[in-house]
């Protein structure tokens, strides 16, 4: 990281934990934290407004669906599911009328390293219901071809979730 870039990286971050809505949702196993998504209106997100390898499928205000993070403990028991349920239902009470990611194009049960599985899989998100708007540009850091898939959001939810709201502690 360039020093002529810190100021800006750490406002940012400044600007992030003062903001009033959270960056992403956390998924409880009791009182423990088993995973976390990032989430929020595509324009928060500057490196995928002007990346080379996400195309800008229209100019509608759609939400973005960027990581995933589950314990190894957790993994494998449909955590990211739930945080994807619940990150739909929170950007659909935010007024998102879609919303987008960026998996890895994986066929379903094919093995995957969990360092390459962070934008989550295209199976997940098929079953889901969401369908690929466009495949991404051959992008040199990924070994596996990744898409990008939306989701139409209308209407309301009767999802069960286990996600809740980052929770902050002082700034």
């Amino acid at each position: 990281m360039a020093a002529a870039k810190v100021p800006q990286l750490r406002q940012r971050l400044h600007d992030l934990a003062t903001s009033t809505e959270p960056p992403g949702l956390v998924a409880f196993d009791g009182e423990r934290a088993v995973g976390w998504v990032s989430l929020g209106p595509r324009t928060d997100f500057e490196r995928i407004v002007r990346s080379r390898v996400i195309p800008t499928i229209d100019d509608r205000p759609i939400w973005s669906i960027v990581c995933f993070a589950v314990s190894t403990t957790a993994r494998g028991q449909g955590v990211a599911r739930a945080l994807l349920d619940g990150a739909m239902a929170y950007a659909r009470k935010r007024g998102a009328e879609a919303v987008e990611a960026y998996p890895v194009a994986i066929d379903d049960g094919e093995p995957i390293h969990p360092d390459a599985a962070f934008t989550g899989t295209l199976p997940m998100f098929e079953r889901a219901g969401f369908r690929v708007v466009a495949d991404r540009a051959s992008d040199p850091s990924s070994s596996h071809r990744r898409v990008v898939v939306r989701r139409e959001l209308g209407g309301s939810s009767a999802l069960s979730i286990r996600a809740a709201p980052v929770r902050r502690s002082g700034v």
